[in-house]
């Protein structure tokens, strides 16, 4: 939701462009997260053929230390057995520290000024 972000990102000064590369670094996070797992686990969770069912017998990537950990590597995984972690908002605010925004203040400030001058429509 777009207020838990914004408290985050101090004067908020992202274009269009730069939310969208945030959203799109966030959304590969998982999947560079199962890219570079060790270790796996055994979980349950909704059937990749059938979404209304639940199996337990899929593999999510895991911590070495975690009770039940396998190693082997995302190769090793059959694809209908994957349970890749979901997106989180974790995901957004790890994206805003390392994407930075692309509009400085000054532009802000500038756009704020063209805005009471002639409008949004210009």
């Amino acid at each position: 939701p777009r207020n838990r972000i914004l408290p985050f990102s101090p004067g908020f000064s992202y274009s269009g462009a730069d939310i969208s590369i945030v959203v799109r670094d966030a959304l590969m996070q998982p999947v560079r997260l199962v890219q570079s797992a060790t270790h796996f686990v055994r979980t349950s969770g909704p059937s990749p053929v059938d979404p209304s069912k639940t199996v337990d017998d899929l593999l999510t990537p895991c911590s070495p230390s975690t009770p039940g950990a396998v190693e082997m590597n995302f190769m090793d995984v059959p694809s209908d057995k994957l349970l890749e972690p979901p997106v989180s908002m974790h995901h957004i605010l790890k994206s805003l520290e390392t994407s930075k925004p692309t509009v400085n203040d000054d532009d802000m400030v500038k756009l704020r000024k063209f805005m009471e001058d002639f409008g949004q429509e210009g």
